[in-house]
Formats: structure tokens, sequence, C-alpha cells
């Protein structure tokens, strides 16, 4: 496979100083590097710019750039907010509730635990920039990811044929949730 991991990903943000600040302490993440230039190094243009990373245990990371310079949005503000988000997979479902009381207790106000599939469960908050961020654990047995897979191309010709969920019943068995239809 060509892609081994995910390097980092990279979105904007209002203020370098503040971002560090919020990464670092209600987070845990490494503030790993900082780099900046006044021209952007794969296209010349004059846009003054640092570019921040935070690394994760498995060394992956997330950065941020601050351009104080240049027009636009620090996020597509057109999109539902719940949609461009960051997900930090965590150990367990014990981590997240802890992490969404320890986040609470800093005055960050959490959104969850939400059930995704009885594959993932998360809990969501904003950064000070308004990315919305995401806090999840795998909640399934392993041996599902295979189940998970082999439907994944099913679920999407019934999206494509319908795009709404009104005809859901046909994979899950039902209305609501996530049951499989072990009838087949």
């Amino acid at each position: 496979m060509l892609c081994k991991k995910l390097h980092h990903a990279a979105f904007r943000c209002k203020d370098a100083a503040e971002t560090v600040k919020f990464y670092t302490e209600a987070l845990g993440l490494k503030f790993s590097h900082a780099m900046g230039e006044d021209h952007v190094p794969s296209t010349g243009l004059y846009s003054p710019h640092i570019h921040i990373f935070f690394e994760m245990e498995d060394g992956s990371n997330i950065a941020f750039f601050e351009c104080p310079r240049d027009p636009g949005n620090i996020k597509d503000l057109e999109s539902p907010d719940w949609i461009q988000h960051f997900a930090f997979e965590v150990d367990s479902l014990d981590t997240v509730l802890k992490a969404k009381a320890e986040l609470e207790a800093k005055g960050i106000k959490v959104v969850g635990p939400t059930n995704h599939d009885d594959f993932i469960t998360s809990i969501y908050f904003f950064d000070p920039s308004g990315h919305r961020l995401e806090l999840t654990t795998r909640t399934c047995d392993a041996s599902r990811y295979q189940i998970f897979e082999e439907e994944a191309p099913v679920v999407l010709a019934l999206w494509n044929q319908t795009h709404d969920w009104s005809q859901r019943e046909k994979l899950y068995g039902s209305q609501t949730g996530y049951a499989r239809n072990n009838a087949g």
C-alpha cells in the first residue's frame, strides 16, 4: 500500500499561541514542531504564516496555520458544523467518559457520548478556532471489522439509490438503530 499512515491533517487557526495552549492543556498533545515563512514554499505566494504541529502517540500529527494577512474563514462556514472535524481515537469508553468530565470541568461544552453503529462511541466539542473535535473509541469486537468492511459497498449502493435512509430496514432489519438483519 502506498500510504502507510497519516502524517498530518492541517487546518487554519485564529491564534497559534491560543491553539498551542488548548491542544497541549485540554488534550495533552505534544507540541512537536513549529515553522514559518513569508512565502508559501510550495507556491511561492506571499503569505506570512506559522505552521504548528501536535503529535499523537502513534506519531501522527494534526497541524494548523495562522495566516493573519490572508482572506478567508477559519473553517467552512456554509456546511453544518458537525461535518468538518478531527476525530482522535482513545483506548476505551472509560477514557472517553473521563475526558468528557475533565473537559467539562475546564468549562468546555461537550456533546455525547454518542453511539455510532455499535462501531465507535464518541464525544464532541470545539477548539478555540471553532473546529469540531471528536474523541472516540472502538466499541465493537474486532471480529466485526470484517463484517463492516464487507457490507460497506452494500451500504453505499443503498445510499446511491435513495440518498436517504428510508429503506434502511433492508440493511439493518429496523428503521432505527444498527442491528444487522441476520436473515440476509
